[in-house]
């Protein structure tokens, strides 16, 4: 490998991991000593977000490197996320990560949940992706007790095609991680890009029995046993190909845990998954490129996922497109020197479905609508990220500057519990008819004929 090859990519993105987790995230009760070693040789993100609380708009913002409102995916015909069948997906006119390094000269390969759209216009071989092996949506959106009876069976698919209906949850990380390791083996000579989107942690927690014989937190940490594992084969394999140089590793989650006693947990961070407190938005996010990126470092500047894709572009010399907004920023220098730098936001906005709930702006968290009211709320979020003590009739300056960066995000993004349309705004794609993936039939030879675990996520 030549010493100014661009570098490999692989994106880990867990589901529902909360910000408290990790061991090198304050956890005491789930083992990840992979994920801490990843943390041991590169940077550790402290102020990381996601752009939504759910994982649809969640994942869509991250491979677009937009707000979900930007690219139609604040909400899903009234729903929070995308569900089996439904005609909406990531249109394929949006440039992605996968399809900004394929026009690179990357292979690229996606592994795990993907819930960008469902229908075949959708899938990840539309936005860039040469090969696909995992789950379309959630793990919970199958035949499974005490789940919506109109849920097909859950489909295991392998590029667009249905390979196994209803498959054992407990051994898909192991499968997921063994195409993983193929892919990586096939394209040792070329830049890859691998997206290893996670099951864990969203519900039901389904895990091999030595996991959960060794777990200190039930099922929870089992299932967190097993993303660290699978980091620990990824990394050792890297490094039996002598790629770990030239490879840049990037660990997130895709929201906060639900914390809500399934053994999650959000780091003593108020809220939890689905809600715009930091709790449900403020998540893990390790990056480590040996030669590149100072070990053993941590970042406390506010940056987002939405970087991604502006960033690595960036790193590989290729330019945004001209023709649309991108909202997130090229944060390469605090990735690879960090000392003394500042964020490039102005404004973070939190929006739950397609309504503003909050901006973060500096150490200032202003809170505006929860639960479908109008609230006064204001943090100081350097001194309490829990959120506790409301400064808002203290600081009368701080309201004043938020107000305004509330009504440019009003203007620019829209509110819908406000009436603002918003402006430059992209729609998701549609079909005008959608159809589930796979149908119920009673003499399918089914491995699982229903999940037995009662859990959703």
């Amino acid at each position: 490998m030549k010493e100014n090859a661009r570098p490999n990519i692989v994106l880990i993105n867990c589901d529902d991991l909360g910000y408290g987790d990790l061991g090198c995230y304050g956890s005491s009760v789930n083992k990840t000593p992979n994920i801490d070693e990843l943390a041991t040789e590169g940077r550790r993100f402290s102020s990381f977000y996601m752009a939504s609380p759910v994982c649809s708009p969640s994942r869509g913002a991250m491979l677009t490197g937009c707000y979900p409102r930007r690219v139609g995916f604040g909400s899903f015909d009234g729903q929070w996320v995308l569900f089996p069948g439904m005609p909406i997906g990531l249109d394929p006119s949006e440039v992605t990560i996968s399809s900004m390094l394929k026009k690179n000269g990357y292979s690229t390969a996606i592994v795990g949940k993907w819930h960008c759209g469902d229908q075949k216009e959708f899938l990840p071989d539309q936005h860039g992706f040469d090969d696909y092996f995992g789950l379309p949506y959630s793990n919970d959106m199958g035949r499974q007790r005490k789940a919506d009876p109109s849920f097909p069976p859950l489909p295991l698919m392998h590029g667009s095609e249905v390979l196994e209906e209803q498959p054992d949850q407990c051994t898909l990380t192991e499968r997921y991680t063994e195409f993983a390791l193929r892919f990586i083996r096939r394209n040792r000579d070329i830049p890859f890009f691998l997206y290893f989107a996670h099951m864990h942690v969203h519900l039901p927690h389904y895990v091999p029995d030595r996991l959960l014989t060794n777990s200190k937190n039930g099922r929870y940490g089992a299932a967190v046993a097993n993303i660290d594992w699978s980091t620990g084969v990824l990394m050792n394999e890297l490094k039996a190909l002598g790629l770990e140089e030239n490879t840049i590793v990037i660990f997130t989650s895709d929201n906060g845990s639900r914390a809500s006693g399934e053994g999650g947990s959000n780091g003593g961070l108020s809220g939890i998954k689905g809600s715009t407190w930091e709790g449900g938005q403020r998540v893990p996010c390790i990056v480590r490129w040996p030669g590149h990126i100072q070990p053993n470092s941590e970042c406390d500047e506010l940056t987002t996922a939405m970087d991604f894709l502006p960033t690595i572009a960036s790193l590989i010399g290729d330019s945004l497109p001209e023709d649309r907004i991108i909202d997130g920023y090229d944060v390469s220098s605090l990735w690879i020197e960090g000392e003394d730098l500042k964020s490039p936001y102005e404004a973070f906005y939190y929006y739950f479905m397609d309504d503003l709930e909050a901006v973060r702006a500096g150490c200032w968290k202003r809170h505006i609508r929860r639960n479908g009211e109008d609230v006064n709320l204001l943090f100081d979020l350097d001194a309490d990220p829990a959120e506790q003590l409301n400064l808002y009739y203290d600081r009368p300056e701080v309201v004043a500057m938020t107000d305004q960066l509330i009504e440019n995000a009003r203007q620019e993004l829209g509110d819908a519990a406000t009436g603002y349309a918003g402006k430059d705004l992209r729609p998701a794609g549609r079909v005008s008819d959608g159809k589930t993936l796979t149908e119920y039939s009673e003499n399918h030879p089914y491995m699982v004929a229903m999940y037995d675990l009662e859990e959703r996520g």
